[in-house]
């Protein structure tokens, strides 16, 4: 089922900041970002895309930090993690999702991811099923349809007028981070993985969220993605492309709230 949602976000009270924080793994450091918060408040994880880290999760998360403890780590090989080598395959990234969250005695979360962040998420769930609570999966990559490089390009250079241009300084930033031969093994990675597989193994509810404009997750995907989900619904932004959770957070951030009633 797909609904769209025009809902604006109501004025609230003014989020806790959002700080820098760092902890210790066996591997080295783990960067994230969190809010404090009241004990009872859930726990939201927001699990970034391909290359870029958290930061551009934050306009999400500033939403959220007012209702949440929300927390946006820095995997490992990415932004200001430490960066192992050979990178990390699907199974080592949840692995180190669970000992990151182990570290900070996060025993279960609501997870929220965009983009490659869903593959992720839906190898974590299948691994940890006990350790989630919702999902959200904004913008679910790679289309089964459309599983080539060249495919794919195209698709990002189709979206690109959709999101807010300071989003390029932030890739950019993190690409740099990651350097050139972990991008290549990541968008190995992604490309690799059949999150397809996956999803019917899902047992959490899930809200799949696309954006209307998003070439690279097109209406028949998500519908697909949201079919293979033992508990999923569709919501579509209007006007948004695919990076949701930076350039359009607003509407974004009242649909989890809905969802995960907060």
């Amino acid at each position: 089922m797909t609904n769209q949602t025009t809902a604006s976000l109501p004025r609230q009270p003014a989020a806790s900041a959002l700080e820098d924080r760092w902890i210790e793994l066996p591997g080295g450091r783990m960067h994230f970002f969190a809010n404090t918060s009241s004990n009872d408040a859930p726990n939201v994880v927001l699990v970034h895309g391909l290359v870029i880290a958290s930061t551009y999760m934050k306009p999400t998360a500033e939403g959220l930090a007012s209702f949440c403890h929300v927390l946006a780590p820095d995997l490992p090989g990415y932004g200001e993690s430490f960066k192992p080598w050979p990178i990390l395959d699907m199974k080592g990234l949840a692995n180190a999702l669970a000992a990151w969250m182990d570290a900070l005695e996060i025993a279960r979360a609501h997870l929220v991811g965009n983009s490659f962040g869903c593959q992720i998420i839906a190898e974590f769930a299948s691994h940890y099923p006990d350790r989630v609570g919702r999902l959200v999966l904004q913008g679910p990559t790679v289309d089964q349809a459309a599983r080539s490089v060249l495919r794919q390009i195209w698709r990002s250079i189709l979206n690109a007028p959709n999101e807010a241009r300071s989003l390029g300084r932030i890739s950019l930033q993190d690409y740099k981070a990651a350097g050139i031969r972990r991008i290549c093994e990541t968008y190995k990675l992604a490309f690799r993985d059949r999150i397809e597989e996956k999803l019917p193994r899902i047992q959490a509810p899930t809200l799949v969220v696309r954006g209307e404009k998003d070439p690279i997750v097109p209406q028949s995907w998500a519908e697909q993605v949201t079919r293979l989900l033992p508990d999923g619904r569709l919501e579509v932004i209007p006007d948004a492309g695919h990076t949701i959770n930076y350039s359009a957070p607003q509407p974004f951030v009242e649909l989890i709230r809905r969802f995960l009633d907060v």
